[in-house]
């Protein structure tokens, strides 16, 4: 409690411990108050008044010795609502607010005692303005240079008071201790003092640093979902960008057999019509399955970024493909992954959009089991359902916990079955593990 008089200070004044102020880069700027908070402020300032007039009465009635009210018999109520309705800006105007007061403070000490030692209200707006200042002011320099010239002023006028009260002896008692009564007095007051002051002065500084750091954490969230926005939207167009280029080995081996069908139908069409009709016959299946192919995905695929930089493929693998799961399956096992098999129905030919489909989210659905899984094993199922085929790859583990992924794989499954007309189901088993199942329709003979 900021009190000059040289007694007992509340022990409700004392601020308690301040949260610890982040450190951070210089530059940044607190917010202006919200509605909200000017109008908390508003009702703040003028209950503080109102409970200052109060203060001021009981602390004129419980003085052992008669109070002079001096002007007009209301001086020291006024000056006692004088110093807490400046708190109604506290937030806005935090520097003058705290000046102000701090002037008031000092001129009802030195007119109206009683109305100072003895009124908590005016004790405790005095420490809500140098709070308020450390607090939100948007000037820190300024506020700073103002908080120590208030600081100066405050122990300056305490120090003329001890001077005072040594030149007329008004400091005694009969009790004695370690030192006498007026080096305790003096002591005690110092020490409550700086705790009053500064201690205003550093929780309004935390303050004012948690609020950064909030500001911070906020901006940080904000980009962060932005980057996985973007990231989300990266892995949907990668994707696509690679089932435009299966696509393309697709339609190219269906052309180039056209071509090798055409070529040997012209050279056989005099000498041996039937061998030329079967080769027509080849061409007509092939350019309806790649054009069916096509159909089924150009669409969709046209909505990829157009200003995306594509990379070349890359070298010539052998063709993925349903057919290729076990070849893919003893590759992980080479990895330290234990991985079954099992297919389920008469296997039939897919198109071969589909069949690549199938291999590259059993690869993926793999992937993500050694990267992003405590699992020791898994298994794969895959079944031939006539109009359709299903794929279903499930695992034993938990997610890692220093590394959970971004799922940016699983976006890219979805969106993979999606263009396919398909169902996609991704998630945890209610018995442990992860599945992905994804179920994609098989169309045939589709004309033009």
């Amino acid at each position: 409690m900021a009190t000059l008089q040289l007694g007992s200070t509340p022990a409700s004044a004392v601020p308690g411990p301040a949260p610890e102020r982040p450190t951070s880069e210089p530059g940044w700027v607190r917010p202006r108050p919200t509605a909200r908070e000017r109008r908390n402020d508003l009702i703040l300032g003028v209950a503080m008044a109102l409970l200052g007039v109060l203060g001021t009465e009981l602390a004129r009635t419980a003085s052992p010795m008669a109070v002079d009210l001096r002007i007009g018999g209301v001086e020291p109520y006024v000056l006692t609502v004088a110093i807490a309705l400046p708190l109604c800006l506290h937030r806005v105007a935090p520097i003058p607010v705290m000046l102000v007061v701090a002037v008031l403070f000092m001129v009802t000490g030195i007119r109206d005692p009683f109305a100072y030692s003895g009124n908590l209200v005016t004790q405790v707006a005095m420490f809500m303005a140098i709070y308020g200042a450390a607090a939100w002011s948007r000037e820190r320099r300024l506020m700073k240079a103002a908080s120590g010239l208030v600081v100066a002023g405050m122990f300056t006028w305490l120090a003329i008071n001890f001077v005072e009260a040594l030149r007329v002896n008004d400091i005694t008692g009969p009790n004695k201790g370690l030192a006498s009564p007026y080096v305790s007095a003096v002591t005690l007051t110092v020490a409550l003092n700086i705790l009053y002051f500064f201690g205003a002065y550093h929780w309004g500084r935390s303050a004012w640093g948690t609020a950064r750091q909030q500001a911070e954490l906020e901006q940080q969230a904000v980009v962060l979902a932005a980057q996985q926005q973007a990231n989300a939207r990266r892995a949907v167009i990668d994707e696509r960008l690679r089932i435009s280029r299966e696509l393309h080995d697709v339609v190219a081996h269906h052309i180039s057999s056209i071509g090798v069908q055409a070529g040997g139908a012209r050279r056989v069409m005099d000498t041996d019509p039937a061998a030329a009709k079967n080769a027509l016959g080849v061409i007509e299946e092939s350019s309806r399955t790649a054009v069916n192919e096509m159909r089924q995905l150009l669409g969709m695929l046209r909505a990829a970024d157009p200003d995306l930089d594509v990379d070349a493929p890359d070298e010539k693998a052998p063709q993925a493909g349903a057919d290729r799961l076990p070849a893919l399956i003893a590759e992980v096992n080479g990895q330290g992954l234990e991985v079954g098999f099992h297919q389920i129905g008469s296997v039939q030919e897919l198109p071969k959009t589909v069949s690549v489909s199938v291999y590259r989210i059993a690869q993926e659905a793999l992937t993500n089991v050694r990267k992003h899984s405590t699992a020791r094993s898994a298994h794969i199922t895959l079944r031939y359902l006539g109009d359709a085929v299903e794929l279903e790859v499930i695992d034993d583990g938990r997610p890692k916990h220093a590394s959970v992924g971004s799922r940016l794989g699983h976006v890219g499954i979805r969106e993979r079955v999606s263009l396919l007309g398909g169902e996609s189901e991704i998630g945890p088993r209610p018995v442990g593990g992860f599945r992905v199942r994804v179920r994609i329709p098989v169309q045939r003979g589709v004309d033009e």
